[in-house]
């Protein structure tokens, strides 16, 4: 069977991505104003994946299954004011959509859970694997910056055309505000041009494992800081994605699967060799007690 791809994004502009699988458990968690929706798939260690900007948990239709086979147990989560979730007052940021996370973790009684970041859910991962690192067994950090820098011109292309018409169609159809969509685009836009601002100091304070994903082709992150972020986060691992763009979950998910899927293989090997030696030789006789959480 041929690999599905869809570099052009043709597909995903005419009818989206599979639909998710019947979930275990799905509903609403009340944080700080809004209506968080979840959904739970699968059974094993706990997986959170974090959508995009202007996108929806749905649009990790490519990767569930693939995760529950895998052995996980995937949580999916509608970002604040996006899909299903709703919004008060307050200006999008980060911190607050990382509150949400650990809102949802809470709820579900998981102590502790690897994250699948992708663009704007990648700086939400990394804001918990950083402000929250007992919650955080890694981050799997996809196309995103941590500080303005690290962002490229805009410049308007078919495969962004084609990204955009089915956000605005997804959000009128799952939204609790359908004809809201411009403020949404306004709002959520003035949150990734001024935000997150992390200094090269801030970074070095991170002590989860993580792997930094740059696809080749992005549209809106440089390569240089993502490798930035690579060499200045302890102990983190970089990976270019070849031949797709910011959107490599659609349009090679096969590929972008196994690479989320290695990573998970990495951090698990972590914590078992941690375990071990602890178990052999007493916590006390670790030098790092956090070693688990360094690569």
């Amino acid at each position: 069977m041929m690999e599905f791809r869809d570099n052009e994004l043709l597909s995903f502009e005419a009818t989206g991505v599979p639909v998710l699988p019947v979930a275990d458990a799905s509903g609403f968690v009340e944080n700080k104003g809004s209506r968080i929706w979840y959904s739970v798939y699968g059974d094993g260690a706990p997986l959170i994946l974090l959508h995009g900007g202007l996108g929806h948990s749905g649009n990790w239709g490519h990767q569930v299954p693939a995760l529950i086979e895998g052995g996980y147990r995937v949580v999916l989560i509608d970002s604040r004011g996006h899909g299903r979730s709703t919004r008060d007052h307050q200006p999008y940021s980060y911190e607050l959509m990382a509150s949400d996370v650990l809102a949802v973790m809470n709820l579900l009684n998981l102590e502790k859970a690897a994250l699948i970041g992708w663009s704007d859910g990648a700086c939400t991962a990394m804001v918990l694997g950083a402000t929250h690192p007992a919650r955080v067994s890694g981050v799997f950090f996809f196309a995103c910056n941590m500080d303005p820098s690290g962002v490229k011109p805009f410049r308007p292309t078919p495969v962004l055309n084609r990204c955009f018409a089915r956000h605005k169609a997804d959000y009128e159809e799952l939204s609790a505000t359908p004809g809201q969509f411009e403020r949404f685009v306004e709002d959520v836009g003035l949150m990734q041009r001024t935000q997150p601002n992390y200094s090269t100091e801030d970074l070095a304070t991170i002590k989860v494992p993580i792997m930094i994903a740059q696809s080749e082709k992005d549209e809106f992150i440089t390569k240089e800081h993502a490798e930035h972020l690579a060499r200045t986060i302890p102990g983190a691992s970089f990976l270019l994605l070849e031949e797709v763009s910011h959107f490599a979950p659609w349009q090679q998910p096969a590929r972008f699967n196994a690479a989320v899927l290695a990573f998970l293989t990495q951090i698990a090997a972590k914590v078992e060799s941690t375990t071990s030696e602890r178990q052999r030789y007493g916590a006390r006789t670790l030098i790092d007690p956090d070693m688990s959480a360094s690569r």
